[in-house]
C-alpha cells in the first residue's frame, strides 16, 4: 500500500511540473510577440531551456547523491519557480533567456529525481503499470500544458505566477510522503561515443528528433502567428502537435518490432518530409487545415526518437544500456539546443515557411544516411523490445532497461 501512495505521489508531481515547465514554453514565445521581441530573440529563449536541461540532465545526479532525493526535487523546483517569476521583474529578451536555463535545469533535475526514485521503487509485477501510468501523466499533461496558454493572456504578472505557483505545488506530493527514500543510484557515465559506436543512425535519427520537436514547440507560436492563428488557436496547434505524437506510439512500436527498423526510421522522415511540406501549403487553408497538418506532423516526426533508441540498444550489451540511454539524451540535447535559435533565425530571414523547410532538410538528410547505412552492416539477428522512450532525464534508462529486456 505504501508503494501505491508513493508512485501516486510521484505522478502528481510528474503533472503539476509538466503543467508549469510545458506550458513556459509557449507562453514565453506569445509573451515575446507581444512584447515585440524580435524572432531570434524568441528561439534564443527556447535554446537558453535546453541549455538549462543539458545542464541539469549532468548535474541532478550528482546533486542526488549529495543531499538526497527530496531535497535535490526542492533545489530545483526553487530553480524553476525563480526562472518564472523573474519574468515578471524584465522585458529584457536576454534576462529572459538566462531565467530560461533555470526552468530548464529544473525540468531536468526533477525528473530525474523521480525516475531515480520510480525505478528504485518498481518490482517485477508492477513495473508494467508504473511505467504505463508514468507516461500517460506526463503525456497527458505535456497536452494539457500547450493548452493552458488558451487561457494565459501574454506578458503578464498573473500567467507566470500560475505557472510558478504549480511549479511550487509540485514539491509537495513528493516531499510529503511518508514512504523511505530509496538509496541514491551512482550517476551514469556520460561516454557520447558509445552511441555513435552502437549506431550512428540512431545518433543522426536524434539529432534530427531534437530538430523537429524543439523547433516547433519553441518556434511554433511564431509560425502560428505569422499564419493568422489568435491565441487560443496557437495552444490547440500546439497541442494537436502533441495529439498526433502520442497516438503514433502504438502502431509505429509495433512496426519498429516486426521490421527493420532502419526501414521504419526512413519511412518515417520520408512521411516527415511530407507533412512538411503539407503544412506550409494548408497555412492558408483556414484554422481546421492547419490544425490537421499540425497533427500530421506530430504522427511523423515524435516517435523518431524512440525508434532510433530502439535502434542503438539492438547493438548494445545489457551493461551498456543505462549509458547508452544518457549518451543518445546527451546527443539529443545538443541538437535541442541548437534548433530552435537556428529555426527563428530562417524565419525572420525567409519568412514562416522556413521552419518546415528546415525540418524537411534534416528528415530528408536522415534518409540519405539510413539508405547508406543499410549498405554499411545487415540488421541485428535479435532486437529489444520497442519502448516509448520519454526525453526527460540522463537516467530514464534505468527505468527502461528491463523492459527493453522483458
Amino acid at each position: 500500500m505504501r508503494t501505491i501512495i508513493s508512485f501516486a505521489a510521484l505522478f502528481l508531481s510528474v503533472i503539476l511540473l509538466q503543467l508549469s515547465t510545458g506550458g513556459v514554453g509557449p507562453l514565453d514565445a506569445i509573451s515575446g510577440l507581444t512584447l515585440e521581441f524580435s524572432t531570434e530573440q524568441i528561439g534564443l529563449l527556447g535554446s537558453s531551456h535546453f541549455l538549462g536541461f543539458f545542464i541539469g540532465c549532468w548535474w541532478a545526479p550528482r546533486l542526488m547523491g549529495s543531499v538526497g532525493h527530496s531535497r535535490a526535487f526542492a533545489v530545483c523546483t526553487a530553480l524553476g519557480a525563480m526562472g518564472l517569476l523573474g519574468h515578471t521583474l524584465t522585458e529584457n529578451p536576454y534576462i529572459w533567456a538566462a531565467l530560461r536555463i533555470a526552468s530548464g535545469t529544473c525540468v531536468a533535475g526533477c525528473y530525474t529525481v523521480i525516475e531515480a526514485w520510480l525505478n528504485a521503487k518498481v518490482t517485477n509485477e508492477t513495473r508494467g503499470r508504473a511505467m504505463g501510468t508514468y507516461r500517460i501523466a506526463d503525456m497527458g499533461a505535456s497536452l494539457c500544458a500547450q493548452l493552458i496558454i488558451a487561457v494565459l493572456p501574454p506578458a503578464s504578472y498573473v500567467s507566470y505566477n500560475l505557472l510558478a505557483i504549480l511549479c511550487c505545488a509540485s514539491l509537495l506530493p513528493l516531499t510529503l510522503t511518508r514512504a523511505n527514500q530509496p538509496k541514491t543510484p551512482d550517476a551514469p557515465r556520460l561516454r557520447p561515443k558509445l552511441a555513435w559506436h552502437s549506431s550512428p543512425l540512431a545518433v543522426a535519427g536524434v539529432i534530427v528528433a531534437a530538430l523537429s520537436s524543439a523547433s516547433f514547440r519553441m518556434v511554433g507560436p511564431v509560425y502560428g502567428q505569422e499564419v493568422g492563428l489568435g491565441v487560443d488557436q496557437i495552444a490547440f496547434f500546439l497541442a494537436s502537435f502533441v495529439l498526433g505524437g502520442a497516438l503514433a506510439q502504438y502502431p509505429l512500436g509495433w512496426l519498429a518490432d516486426k521490421y527493420d527498423r532502419r526501414w521504419v526510421l526512413i519511412w518515417l522522415s520520408a512521411a516527415a518530409v511530407l507533412s512538411c511540406g503539407v503544412t506550409m501549403a494548408a497555412s492558408g487553408t483556414g484554422t481546421v487545415g492547419v490544425m490537421l497538418t499540425a497533427g500530421f506532423f506530430g504522427l511523423t516526426t515524435f516517435p523518431i526518437f524512440s525508434v532510433s533508441s530502439a535502434h542503438a540498444n539492438d547493438f548494445a550489451t545489457t551493461e551498456q544500456r543505462v549509458e547508452l540511454s544518457a549518451a543518445l539524451m546527451f546527443w539529443y540535447a545538443l541538437g535541442a539546443i541548437a534548433s530552435p535559435y537556428v529555426s527563428s533565425t530562417l524565419i525572420q530571414q525567409f519568412g514562416p515557411g522556413a521552419l518546415f523547410a528546415f525540418v524537411a532538410l534534416g528528415h530528408a538528410f536522415l534518409i540519405v544516411f539510413g539508405l547508406a547505412r543499410m549498405r554499411s552492416r545487415p540488421a541485428p539477428e535479435e532486437r529489444t523490445n520497442y519502448v516509448y522512450a520519454p526525453r526527460t532525464s540522463f537516467t530514464i534508462g534505468r527505468l527502461l532497461k528491463r523492459s527493453r529486456e522483458e
